[in-house]
């Protein structure tokens, strides 16, 4: 295509949209420091105008139907429209503004009427069964045969043998639910921007540790206030429940939290629950599925609805007993304390008895690891750990354009010095990045049609403890696990081989993505591991043995408390996805109907998580959020085996590698698994770290 054809509506009639013209950058990384706001739109029209030639020209081959100029072509279609998409939504994510937002509302839509046209057209689906039909008979490699079924199921899957009237309405839904998950999640965005709770008081700050008092004090010059600032940021919120001895405060918060997506105002979801649920179901019921759960499963390691609920109910039966314990323990040693009268537990004293009971009778306490876990420490701790088990090296290049001042770029080689990726690391909270933790890529690994390797660019965006005037920043452990999880799925990218981007880094069924990732997590308690990183940011001093010996006691503390609490977070997903008609009561009432079975402290009236759900309702874990517990029985099991063979062991590392993570989604998880380890999921290793006993 001409390339004057794609310019224009970005300035000057002389000026060129970057996201339309050769990025002239090392390994041809986003130019973030060339684009602005008002290129997206313009460059979605081109790209899109591009795309729906490429299908043309697929779809209107007057040759016969073949694997390559069918299923492959498919395949590498819209390249440029994957590039701009992957650039946008990426930041929408982590560098977002109301222009953004506005931006997405307008090209949503325009996304999913041509991936519409593409899935429902009967002659381009016509050329692709006819292919389906002659799989027998081709000579097809493993990964080819993948492309061709996923192919084949992603037109079935999306509506393409349906009768005409169901088409329009399959249409409509898709539609309508592509803007109401968008909103949804600008709604919690907002919804946790909007609080904060300033304190002028110096007693009301005075009993918690230095580096959470230092903490809130940044927060208020940064907002050009005196005083404290508490947000609803988890490195502001999870300290102050976690330190602070001030009910009547933490209430004032924890209800804050909590009521995210329920006030009466342009932040509410309570609609957009009922009807994303709704629209789910309808469109689930038209391509033959009873729930919006079976839909999805089908195509899911765990494979239908009757597996996830046993695998849910048996473990929630298996560690209910060990929680009730947990949850006794807290209760007791809370009213022993003596620190409030007629004292009765609630959800925003949960976290500050929790911490007291675990420096007590653990003697550990995030302030006594903190000092070991300077971020910059921890980050080139967990790039030797990458080193020592996988052969990478990371470079840090200032000559790489980054989206935003916090993000530093590395480019990645293996031991042979091969270029493997690019990695972005994005550390900080800020107004315009949602919470949470992610990896994500802005270019998956591929082979191009002329046989060239394209390497991935990969990102991990945190919102870790920033650092202050007087401290860097320093990590808790659950931050430390956050950043080993998430460098996790970095690796399962950059490790990525393969012809085909739809089936090479993370793009595996979903509940075996956190495989990668939740296996990283375990050598956060690994002497070996930490004596070649971690020393006190201000002495030197090593991490001392008895402190690591002390987290690893401290592993099974609690470990069943919050085994159920995901157990119940997995029900209510499920049980939002196992109606079977559509539900127009209480958002509220209905979860709390479905986490009841997995209930331990009292439930407030008039809260919710649902309505804050970012995964299920505007992520991509509707009917998989299980999937986290799914995926830690696998990697408990896969890290057994290097807990036997060694923690840096290369020929285990080697096979993880071979095995799982370069592998992607070309072969089916538990082929791979069974590859690796040997034998088929065992539950008992996941059970006996948690201390229970079957």
């Amino acid at each position: 295509m001409v390339l004057s054809s794609l310019l224009g509506g970005c300035g000057t009639p002389s000026e060129e949209n970057p996201l339309l013209t050769e990025y002239k950058t090392p390994f041809d990384t986003p130019p973030f420091d060339r684009i602005r706001p008002e290129h997206y739109l313009p460059a979605f029209e081109a790209a899109l105008t591009e795309a729906r030639a490429e299908v043309d020209s697929i779809r209107n081959n007057p040759a016969p139907a073949t694997f390559e100029n069918t299923i492959e072509a498919l395949e590498y279609k819209g390249q440029r429209l994957n590039n701009i998409a992957a650039i946008f939504f990426n930041l929408l994510e982590a560098e977002t503004s109301e222009q953004m937002q506005q931006i997405a509302q307008q090209v949503k839509p325009m996304i999913t009427e041509f991936s519409n046209d593409l899935s429902l057209d009967p002659v381009l689906f016509e050329r692709v069964r006819t292919v389906w039909e002659q799989k027998d008979s081709l000579k097809l490699d493993l990964d080819q045969q993948v492309l061709l079924e996923d192919t084949y199921k992603s037109f079935t899957r999306r509506g393409a043998g349906l009768p005409e009237a169901d088409k329009a309405r399959f249409r409509e839904i898709t539609t309508e639910l592509s803007g109401l998950s968008l909103q949804f999640g600008q709604n919690v965005l907002k919804a946790t921007n909007d609080f904060v709770m300033h304190l002028t008081d110096s007693a009301a700050v005075a009993p918690m540790p230095d580096f959470v008092k230092d903490g809130m004090a940044q927060e208020a010059r940064d907002r050009g206030m005196e005083g404290w600032c508490v947000t609803l940021q988890a490195p502001s919120y999870i300290p102050f429940l976690t330190y602070s001895p001030f009910r009547e405060l933490k209430e004032r918060v924890w209800m804050k939290y909590n009521t995210r997506g329920l006030a009466a105002d342009s932040t509410d979801n309570q609609e957009i629950v009922r009807r994303i649920t709704s629209l789910r179901l309808e469109m689930a019921n038209l391509l033959g599925y009873s729930t919006y759960a079976d839909y999805v499963l089908e195509e899911k390691m765990a494979g239908n609805r009757a597996t996830v609920d046993a695998f849910l109910h048996d473990l929630l039966e298996k560690s209910m007993p060990y929680a009730r314990k947990d949850y006794e323990t807290i209760c007791n040693y809370a009213n022993a304390s003596g620190m409030y009268s007629d004292f009765e537990m609630k959800p925003w004293d949960w976290a500050y008895f929790d911490e007291k009971y675990k420096n007590e009778h653990y003697a550990l306490s995030d302030e006594q690891i903190k000092p070991y876990l300077q971020l910059d420490n921890v980050r080139k701790g967990i790039f030797l750990l990458a080193n020592k088990l996988y052969g990478l090296t990371f470079k840090e290049n200032p000559e790489i354009p980054v989206f935003h001042p916090d993000v530093t770029a590395y480019e990645v080689y293996d031991e042979k010095d091969k270029f493997m990726a690019v990695l972005y690391l994005d550390f900080f909270p800020r107004a315009s990045k949602r919470g949470g933790a992610w990896m994500t890529s802005f270019r998956e690994m591929y082979v191009d049609r002329e046989g060239h390797e394209v390497r991935p660019l990969v990102s991990v965006t945190c919102n870790f403890t920033k650092p202050t005037d007087s401290i860097p920043s320093l990590l808790t452990f659950d931050e430390f696990t956050t950043f080993l999880h998430e460098f996790g799925h970095a690796l399962h990218g950059i490790l990525a081989e393969g012809r085909y981007a739809s089936l090479t880094g993370t793009n595996v069924r979903h509940d075996f993505v956190e495989l990668p990732s939740q296996i990283m997590e375990n050598w956060a308690i690994e002497k070996e591991f930490l004596d070649l990183w971690a020393v006190h940011y201000q002495t030197g001093e090593k991490i001392p043995t008895e402190l690591i010996e002390k987290i690893v006691a401290a592993r099974t503390y609690n470990a069943a408390y919050f085994n159920v609490r995901q157990v119940a977070y997995g029900m209510n997903d499920m049980a939002w996805h196992s109606i079977t008609t559509p539900v127009n009561g209480s958002v509220v009432e209905f979860e709390k109907q479905a986490m009841a079975p997995a209930q331990l402290l009292p439930v407030i009236p008039n809260t919710c998580m649902s309505t804050a759900f970012n995964h299920i309702f505007s992520g991509g874990y509707a009917a998989g959020y299980y999937g986290y517990k799914w995926a830690e029985v696998l990697e408990a099991d896969a890290f057994s085996l290097f807990k036997e063979k060694g923690i840096f062991n290369r020929e285990v590392a080697d096979s993880f590698r071979r095995n799982i993570l370069s592998k992607g989604g070309s072969e089916h998880p538990m082929v791979l698994f069974e590859r690796f380890r040997g034998h088929k999921p065992d539950t008992r290793a996941m059970l006996e770290r948690m201390g229970i006993k079957e």
